[in-house]
């Protein structure tokens, strides 16, 4: 079993910056596709990046492309976003999220283990 704490919240003006962590416990993930998904009120949570076991291979949504980069340290089991350029539609509860090599890394459903989620608000 795979628990996840998600920290680095806050909140933030419009252009500032943020680093999320993702610190894994139970067992270690460094086999594990690792994604940061995001959920603003009254709407679906959303994929926003994702990176293979590898730190190779990345992923993003078009929406942070540029903006947000995905890391992970799999000595220290942890995983991170770092979040430039806020803008206040960024606004939301971050997730991360931990699953297996195969399968597709952009949709919740795909995903085994969940942190509880950190919420970050932009201001303008």
């Amino acid at each position: 079993q795979v628990q996840l704490e998600e920290s680095g919240g806050g909140l933030v003006q419009a252009g500032g910056s943020l680093r999320l962590s993702c610190a894994a416990s139970g067992r270690t993930i460094s086999s594990y596709v690792v994604g940061w998904f995001r959920q603003a009120p009254g709407k679906e949570r959303e994929f926003v990046a994702a990176i293979g076991w590898n730190r190779y291979s990345t992923y993003y949504a078009n929406s942070v492309k540029g903006r947000f980069t995905i890391s992970r340290d799999n000595a220290k089991n942890t995983a991170y976003l770092q979040m430039n350029s806020l803008k206040p539609e960024d606004t939301a509860v971050y997730y991360c999220a931990a699953k297996g090599p195969s399968g597709t890394y952009y949709i919740t459903s795909g995903y085994d283990y969940w942190g509880q989620g950190t919420q970050v608000t932009v201001s303008s």
